[in-house]
């Protein structure tokens, strides 16, 4: 099994986009992160895989400075900046975020708004919310978000309500807004958790698509392992809060699934384990 290593000390790379090093995250006695270290190159798609409480979703709202870490050593960096360290997130990180969108299992939508206003939200953070909040939206703005709604392949949904809509609509729609944000990096966590296997698969090739093509960096936080093993390059395994795989897709065997899952690993396949 191939583990992350390397001195991650140093700056992060001009190809890496994101960098954690060292970080560690606790509540209470139990410890959620645990000298988590991670590089992510621009162009990649990771899918962050592993057990329910490994640590996946800490670390991606870690990433995103919806969560401080502990205080310590542990380091977080984005295009080159930090977003936090030592238990305290930076004053830049606002400016971070705007490259960085996140999508939700839950989708994030403002339900009684149509898809196509909150998509066009995507644009406060270079517009500003005085314009967002009295609807004065840029032509080039418009433009944008019924372009990405029309990419996602949701744009007969434009004027509807967003919670009208199925759950695979609206995230698509929560895709779209990332477009429109002009994010150069997607972390999704459990983007397709709530959904039904067609529609799964649906915005998992949206995401892929949108690695491949148009170069954006996707991490991806999923219980299904066949999923992360068909769509992502690169797999990241997380237990108890350590990173204990990283490596190809092609990499995790049953053995390796087993020491990550346990015996009962094909619980976390929708379509099949392997062998």
């Amino acid at each position: 099994m191939r583990v992350l290593t390397g001195d991650l000390s140093t700056s992060m790379s001009d190809a890496a986009v994101l960098s954690v090093r060292n970080v560690s995250k606790s509540f209470g006695q139990r410890r959620a992160l645990d000298s988590v270290s991670l590089n992510v190159a621009k162009g990649e798609m990771i899918a962050l895989i592993g057990p329910s409480g490994s640590g996946k979703s800490t670390l991606l709202r870690s990433i995103s400075a919806l969560q401080t870490i502990d205080g310590g050593a542990g380091r977080i960096e984005a295009f080159g900046a930090a977003i936090q360290e030592n238990g305290r997130i930076s004053g830049r990180v606002r400016e971070a975020r705007t490259r960085i969108g996140m999508i939700f299992q839950q989708f994030n939508l403002v339900g009684r708004l149509t898809l196509f206003s909150n998509v066009v939200l995507g644009s406060l953070g270079r517009i500003g919310p005085v314009r967002g909040l009295f609807g004065r939206w840029p032509d080039e703005t418009k433009q944008a978000a019924m372009a990405a709604l029309h990419r996602v392949g949701v744009a007969d949904y434009a004027s509807q309500r967003a919670n009208t809509l199925s759950g695979g609509q609206q995230q698509r729609g929560a895709i779209a807004r990332a477009l429109v944000q002009k994010a150069k990096v997607i972390l999704a966590d459990e983007p397709v958790a709530s959904l039904d296997p067609v529609s799964a698969r649906r915005v998992m090739e949206i995401l892929r698509e949108l690695n491949r093509q148009d170069g954006l960096t996707v991490v991806v936080t999923l219980h299904q392992v066949d999923y992360a093993m068909r769509y992502c390059d690169r797999v990241v395994a997380l237990k108890a809060g350590k990173v204990v795989y990283d490596g190809p897709a092609d990499g995790l065997d049953k053995p390796k699934l087993i020491d990550i899952y346990g015996p009962e690993f094909e619980d976390v396949f929708w379509e099949g384990a392997p062998k």
